[in-house]
Order: structure tokens, then sequence, then C-alpha cells
């Protein structure tokens, strides 16, 4: 079973900058799909971006593109998302999982982290 571990959340200025880390253990980290969701207050959990397997395949949703970079390093286990320029309606709940396929969908995924909070104020 593989288990990710979200860190790097906090409350940071319109305009600013953070890096959140995600964690996995076991040995099969390289024939996962990670992504990362969020879940704004009061919504639904959606989309950011997922990274393929090797990695060769990443996919943004329309309203971080161009502004969040997500990067996997399989010798160390982790996947970061970059988020530059945040806006306040990029408030939410962060979280990593891990799947076998390819997916923007999050029932198609198997193992959830615990979520890490991204407060941008205004």
């Amino acid at each position: 079973q593989v288990q990710p571990v979200e860190s790097g959340g906090g409350l940071v200025q319109a305009g600013g900058s953070l890096r959140l880390s995600c964690a996995a253990s076991g040995d099969t980290f390289s024939t996962y799909c990670y992504a990362w969701f969020r879940q704004p207050p009061g919504k639904e959990r959606e989309f950011v971006a997922l990274s393929s397997w090797h990695g060769d395949w990443t996919d943004y949703a329309d309203s971080v593109k161009g502004r969040f970079n997500i990067s996997r390093d399989n010798a160390k286990k982790m996947v970061d998302l970059m988020i530059n320029s945040l806006k306040p309606e990029d408030t939410a709940v962060y979280y990593c999982t891990i799947g076998r396929v390819i997916s923007t969908h999050p029932d198609d995924y198997d193992y959830w982290g615990q979520g890490t909070q991204v407060t941008v104020s205004s």
C-alpha cells in the first residue's frame, strides 16, 4: 500500500508562492499516477494537476495553467506542486492522491493524503 503525506501549506498574500510536497511510502512509486486536488471552503473537491507514472505527461486545470507546476522525483519518491501568483480563490485544502490511471476524477484515485491548508489573503 502507498500512503501519500502532504506538507508545505500555509498563509500567503495574493501574488505570492508556495511549494507543496507529497512524500509517498511503498516500493512502487514509479508505477503510480500522482495528482493534486483541492477543496475550497463550501465546495466540492476539484482537480488541480497530475503527473503520469514516469512524469512524461502532466495535466492542469484551466484555472491554474501557467501558475502551477507539478514535478516528481521517483528516486526520492516525492511529488511537488509549485504554486505561483496565488489568488484568494486558490484558498483550499490541497490533497495529494495516487492512482493507477491517469484521470482528473477523484473517484479514480486509490490513496489520499490528509490534506494541507493553503490560505491566500487579499
